[in-house]
């Protein structure tokens, strides 16, 4: 194992160096480097004669070189080196572009295999900068399934090949056997060595397979072995269980009755609760607009009538002081005492709210990432309420819940997360879906537009605002660079071209998240308040901005979001009674990203748009940026590999069942792994 944590500068041909470009791959240890899989694979397995070349192809060609390599220096910085190469069928010009060294090479009367592209002249077939071998080695990069490489500056895709090369020489038998063999005959799986030999260079497209399903199912069960050590560790602590709360006067301060699914995910909460046999973790996934809000406020309003304190932490200070606005008008006439905590508060102010905290004067407090501050303490804290958990890392809701003794955890997502990726990003937790949308929620029309249609969609937006409504238009970039792409909508230089050529008679503003908290909030409350007409914007207004009086979302280079994004952007309009739209101008994504549009155009249902979001854009995109609750996975996918994923958990579940602490000597490997993710996710393994 140790070798496996050698610094990758001590692989033979690397050096200090080329040390530093691969780190700027993550690769730091023959550990990294080894587990740094190919991105795809150049299939250079058919070697054609030259009279069969096709031009355009790009394909490897058995040939003698005939001419001595012929150098010609054209200018100051440009060399060109030509020679010719025949077969029993033809011949082919190869030139190569400052490679002036390579002439050395090009031994005439000596066959080699050249890999590039065909080009030159009818019956005058030509390569340019070719991959060239002897043909008397074994092929490396040749005559062969060829890995490709993520890269970066200072590493060529030979440079990274040749390194993993002399890794995997480096590790020799080393690499640890983390299935047992019982698994790998169950699911037919190979044995380590020949799967990390074969993901980098395959033998063949069959042994690429039966690397690749290894390495799948292995990166899965230990993951899946990792959370359920995680779901164990949270079990061992006995949860504070409340008495069975008289939850009908919250019924009667309604001014609605909540959906089915509403309903059902209370009952989930207060049975975890009540049953007190550990904290409750639960995660409270909903659409956009399917009330997730008022069953928290149920859950607080539980926990408060036990007798304990409950907090409530959101992403922003728009976000918290919307929440603190709604949630004082639905609990206060029930005796609840409120308090807000954010970043934005006098010192006094904020040294006021912790004293009524600290004594347990304040019940429920909303607030943003200042609830996990050193000088935040609680009388009693019973029940953490995290929302959008998808912004917080697992440490800031550790932090929190460090603050009381067990407490309820319940988070909610108002991205819809398909199921199986759900599990994985929040194995800790119990899941709860509402999927029923309340009474009255409008259907969004959403129609995808190119630039023709901009003057019409203007007359639109200016029609809307005439009747009294009010309109978002989202834009990607804050302000235009150097780097900021041709045709690309910058918020700033639109909002001022909006409000100084386009419609300088409505009262358009503008929003960013770059502007102060103070500035953004003033922005937001005349926004809700109806004293601007346009709002122009990032996507600072993704999340819980409540402006039922909004109809249109208008989405600027709309190919730049992922399909997740615009649904939380599409969900900020429909709020009210008024019938709501959202269009869509295109950008220059191209075919592909049209034809993603056009099928988030079809429909309103957020969960069918984040299993299409998950298909296209992978789990890294998911959520439009990196998110820190997402596992980074190496090999495996969660979008194509559900039945992998399903199979390595059952495996794992098996497993631990037999070894729960996985203290078996031939566990050790597994346990190493667990640990390191653990360390890398959670914090240590106890």
């Amino acid at each position: 194992m140790e070798k496996l944590d050698t610094e990758v500068r001590f692989i033979k041909g690397v050096g200090e160096q080329r040390a530093k470009a691969f780190e700027k791959l993550g690769v730091r240890t023959l550990r990294d480097l080894v587990m740094a899989f190919p991105r795809a694979y150049d299939d250079r397995q058919t070697v054609k004669r030259i009279e069969e070349l096709q031009f355009g192809e790009t394909c490897c060609v058995s040939a003698t070189v005939a001419t001595p390599a012929k150098l010609a220096r054209i200018r100051r910085g440009l060399d060109i080196t030509k020679c010719v190469v025949v077969d029993e069928t033809g011949r082919m010009n190869i030139t190569f572009f400052n490679q002036s060294y390579i002439g050395k090479n090009l031994i005439p009367g000596q066959n080699y295999v050249f890999y590039g592209r065909v080009g030159g002249r009818i019956g005058t077939p030509e390569m340019q900068n070719p991959v060239m071998e002897a043909e008397d080695v074994p092929p490396a990069f040749t005559r062969r399934i060829v890995p490709v490489y993520r890269m970066t500056a200072g590493l060529s895709q030979r440079m990274i090949a040749n390194a993993v090369r002399q890794g995997l020489a480096l590790c020799g038998d080393e690499f640890p056997e983390q299935l047992p063999q019982y698994i790998r005959e169950q699911y037919r799986l190979a044995q380590t060595r020949f799967a990390y030999e074969n993901i980098h260079f395959p033998r063949d497209a069959e042994s690429l397979e039966l690397a690749r399903r290894r390495l799948i199912f292995e990166e899965f069960f230990v993951l899946s072995c990792t959370l359920a050590f995680m779901r164990s560790r949270q079990g061992k602590k006995a949860g504070k269980r409340i008495g069975a709360p008289d939850m009908a006067p919250f019924y009667k301060v309604l001014p609605f009755a909540l959906t089915g699914a509403q309903r059902r995910a209370v009952d989930e909460i207060l049975g975890d609760m009540t049953r007190g046999e550990r904290p409750m973790s639960r995660l409270i996934q909903g659409d956009v607009g399917s009330g997730k809000t008022v069953v928290a406020a149920a859950a607080a309003y539980a926990v408060i009538k036990d007798g304990r304190q409950a907090a409530f932490m959101a992403p922003t200070e728009i976000l918290a002081e919307q929440h603190f606005s709604s949630l004082t008008k639905l609990l206060e006439p029930l005796g609840i005492k409120l308090d807000i905590l954010t970043g934005g508060l006098t010192a006094k102010q904020k040294r006021e709210a912790q004293a009524r905290l600290k004594t347990g004067e304040t019940q429920l407090v909303i607030g943003t990432h200042a609830l996990i501050s050193d000088s935040v303490e609680f009388d009693d804290l019973g029940l953490i309420i995290a929302d959008e958990q998808h912004r917080f890392g697992v440490q800031q809701r550790a932090a929190l819940s460090d603050k009381g003794d067990t407490p309820h955890v319940l988070v909610m997502s108002a991205t819809p997360i398909p199921r199986t990726l759900a599990l994985i990003l929040y194995g800790d937790l119990d899941v709860s879906v509402i999927d029923e949308l309340p009474p009255g929620r409008q259907t969004i029309d959403t129609f995808l537009v190119g630039e023709s249609m901009r003057e019409r969609i203007y007359k639109f937006i200016r029609k809307q605002v005439e009747v009294g409504r009010q309109v978002f238009i989202v834009c990607p970039a804050v302000e235009e660079t150097e780097e900021t792409p041709d045709g690309l909508k910058s918020v700033k230089e639109y909002a001022k071209e909006l409000s100084e050529k386009v419609f300088p008679d409505l009262r358009v503003a503008l929003v960013h998240g770059k502007l102060r908290p103070k500035e953004k909030n003033e922005t937001m409350g005349a926004f809700a308040a109806g004293n601007i007409d346009i709002l122009v914007a990032t996507t600072v207004i993704e999340v819980g901005v409540d402006v039922p009086n909004a109809n249109l979302m208008v989405v600027e280079n709309a190919d730049r979001f992922g399909l997740s994004q615009l649904h939380q952007l599409r969900g900020r309009v429909g709020r009210g009674g008024y019938k709501s739209y959202c269009v869509l101008f295109e950008g220059g994504g191209g075919d592909a990203a049209r034809e993603r549009m056009r099928a988030f155009c079809k429909t309103n249902d957020g969960f069918k748009i984040a299993e299409e979001d998950l298909r296209i854009r992978g789990p890294g995109d998911f959520f439009g940026s990196r998110q820190s609750g997402l596992p980074d996975m190496n090999i495996a996918s969660f979008a194509t590999d559900m039945d992998m994923l399903k199979n390595a958990q059952t495996a794992a579940k098996e497993l631990l069942a037999s070894d729960p602490e996985l203290r078996c000597e031939e566990n050790a490997p597994l346990r190493e792994s667990v640990t390191r993710m653990l360390e890398k996710n959670r914090g240590t393994l106890n």
